[in-house]
């Protein structure tokens, strides 16, 4: 018999159990919630249930998947490394200050951990959104070293979201260009909306730019973007109340679609 393992994972605010093959293919997931044990092969089912022997908390039903969706599969037929779900908030700077943490005796803070922080912030908000019917993805890779920081699927549409740390710092917006406190004003709207453009190209769908500013004292506006939303991270909630542009199908497609690190690479 095949080496089973048995890896959690949420969806929609509730875990599920996923039971895999050596080679990284679901076969199975346990729902507790509904008290069902999912069988993608019944040729595994004895194994299945050994695996998830100690997991188990009652009787549950066996059997295949209750009518399971395109999405659904296409998710399962992942392969664990081409998954980008499991992506922490600001997962590409974790691995990079990991792999390269700033010397001991630096005298200034790591410029790389105020952008983790912000993007943790953001990111944390927006995975408060699973329950209103909205899936996000972080970090997700693009061609030549760039990412999307946040990537929002959800009733309101798709929504390509980069995180920026402006803690006690006043922004002035004057489009394109973004000024932090006493810093050199940037392009930075530009950047927001070549990723939006670059996830739409990848999708085939429409994905609209945002800007997340994380504690700023003030945003004074001299010339506003007319096509790129600006929030601070206090506003994310907010973003719940958007609807009638994706039905949860139409969501759960583009989620499935979006996970695959494959669609980036196209980007």
């Amino acid at each position: 018999m095949k080496r089973l393992r048995v890896v959690p994972a949420w969806r929609h605010g509730q875990e599920r159990l996923y039971v895999r093959l050596d080679d990284g293919r679901n076969i199975a997931w346990y729902d507790r919630e509904a008290a069902r044990v999912n069988l993608l092969s019944q040729d595994h089912r004895e194994g299945v249930l050994d695996a998830l022997g100690p997991f188990l908390t009652g009787p549950v039903a066996v059997g295949p998947p209750p009518v399971p969706t395109p999405a659904e599969l296409a998710r399962l037929a992942l392969h664990p490394d081409d998954d980008l779900a499991p992506n922490r908030p600001g997962e590409a700077l974790l691995v990079a200050l990991d792999r390269d943490p700033a010397p001991p005796h630096r005298l200034r803070p790591d410029p790389r951990r105020r952008a983790l922080q912000a993007e943790q912030t953001v990111g944390g908000e927006l995975d408060r959104l699973d329950g209103a019917g909205w899936h996000t993805l972080h970090s997700l890779p693009l061609p030549g070293g760039d990412r999307v920081h946040h990537l929002a699927i959800g009733p309101g549409g798709l929504l390509a979201i980069h995180s920026v740390h402006a803690r006690r710092q006043r922004v002035l917006v004057a489009d394109p260009m973004i000024t932090l406190g006493r810093h050199e004003p940037s392009a930075l709207l530009r950047r927001v909306r070549a990723d939006a453009d670059r996830a739409s190209y990848a999708l085939t769908a429409e994905v609209r730019p945002v800007l997340a500013l994380v504690d700023p004292t003030g945003i004074r506006v001299l010339a506003a973007p007319p096509d790129v939303r600006i929030l601070t991270a206090a506003d994310i909630p907010g973003l719940a109340r958007l609807g009638g542009v994706l039905k949860p199908a139409d969501v759960e497609t583009l989620h499935a679609l979006a996970r695959d690190r494959g669609t980036w690479g196209r980007a």
